[in-house]
């Protein structure tokens, strides 16, 4: 088998478009917005899933391992990317869900077993412990030895690849959005930017506030240093992490009608709602422009 990077070569439809988008909402305040659509870039590892597995993949076939282990909610996309990724590329996958196991599958984790992942679960009080070395050591002595993905796929090897997608814009910008779950793909995309080009990032979980340090630390990992070109905005979580409401129902519905895209609704449907408020209560000067990133 060639190396991963010879693998990965034409995998990934790289760069991903970048598409203006057309709204009276934006035209009435000034803003200029258009869509990173990383969701584009494979169909089942799209985006920032992509871009946090690639060197990760790499690692994991240098150093040797062919089972990947990784951790999620019932609904995670990272769990479906990870399964997509090792079905594809000849690795062994296990997934350790939060909380009890429930049947039948959600389609998310449904998927996921047909990719070929094995599925565990940790109760929550467990999974709260999951980075701790007793946790890890019983699932390394319950499935042999495995390459550690974290949650979300966020390491230092992760912020890295994220960090590329800054280098795909052509055009100038001055506000790049993301939705956000772990940290990662904030991270890296704060440490891709250049001048007075700011991130900011929608929490997609209650209580997001914790997420301000953990983009440090990823960042810290990945460069030994962290920047103070980005913040986090918690209140648009409607409810919680893969909680919706009707007001979130309702702006996906007018969302598609208006531009023909459904966005996520457990991430970029929660950024994007942000985003629009944040618009139509004029928190973006006259030409701001700014990108959103869809994953």
């Amino acid at each position: 088998m060639g190396s991963s990077e010879d693998e990965q070569v034409g995998f990934a439809s790289l760069p991903s478009p970048l598409v203006e988008l057309h709204d009276e909402r934006l035209t009435r305040h000034g803003v200029h917005l258009q869509l990173k659509r990383d969701d584009l870039i494979n169909p089942e590892i799209p985006g920032n899933k992509w871009r946090k597995l690639r060197y990760n993949l790499q690692a994991a076939r240098e150093e040797g391992f062919s089972r990947l282990l990784t951790f999620g909610g019932a609904f995670s996309n990272h769990i479906r990317a990870t399964a997509a990724a090792g079905q594809h590329f000849g690795f062994e996958t296990v997934g350790v869900i939060r909380g009890e196991e429930h049947n039948p599958l959600n389609e998310s984790l449904a998927y996921a077993t047909k990719r070929g992942m094995v599925l565990t679960y940790l109760d929550r009080a467990t999974y709260r412990r999951k980075t701790e070395p007793d946790v890890l050591a019983a699932l390394q002595d319950r499935f042999g030895p495995c390459y550690l993905l974290p949650e979300g796929g966020s390491n230092g090897l992760a912020v890295r690849g994220v960090a590329e997608l800054v280098s795909e814009i052509t055009t100038d910008f001055d506000i790049i959005c993301c939705a956000t779950g772990t940290g990662g793909t904030l991270a890296g995309i704060a440490a891709g930017l250049a001048g007075q080009q700011r991130a900011l990032g929608f929490a997609v979980l209650k209580g997001g506030q914790f997420l301000e340090e953990e983009v440090r630390r990823l960042q810290r990992e990945a460069y030994g240093v962290a920047t103070a070109n980005w913040t986090i905005e918690v209140d648009f979580h409607f409810g919680g992490y893969a909680k919706r409401t009707l007001a979130l129902d309702t702006f996906i519905a007018d969302f598609h009608e208006r531009h023909g895209v459904t966005p996520d609704w457990v991430y970029e449907a929660k950024m994007l709602c942000g985003l629009f408020a944040h618009i139509e209560a004029g928190a973006f000067s006259s030409g701001t422009r700014i990108i959103a990133v869809l994953s």
